[in-house]
């Protein structure tokens, strides 16, 4: 399955029914489709708003968390490069207090 598809495809597999001990099956096309299998871990999130929940397999979890961390180091070595450093800051102040 190609990453970008996830993210742009929404797609509804159908319903589920909650057991008496609060099982529910997940329908046979969404674990095919999904690689979904006995044994494999789901991560359980809550929805927007408190209205419903989300199930993730927990190694998608994974590589979302180490894109977005690499993302995030992206971003703050950009803004280190581009945001002088304190003593930047200090030495071109007091340059500035000598000119006055």
């Amino acid at each position: 399955m190609n990453d970008k598809d996830v993210w742009h495809e929404f797609k509804c597999f159908g319903s589920a029914t909650v057991g008496p001990r609060g099982q529910v099956v997940i329908p046979a096309n969404a674990r095919k489709k999904l690689g979904i299998e006995a044994g494999t871990t789901l991560l359980v999130f809550l929805g927007p708003g408190g209205r419903g929940l989300f199930l993730f397999k927990a190694d998608a979890v994974e590589q979302i968390v180490r894109m977005v961390s690499e993302r995030l180091a992206a971003v703050e070595g950009l803004l280190r490069s581009h945001t002088p450093s304190k003593a930047a800051n200090r030495s071109s102040g007091e340059e500035a207090d000598e000119k006055r």
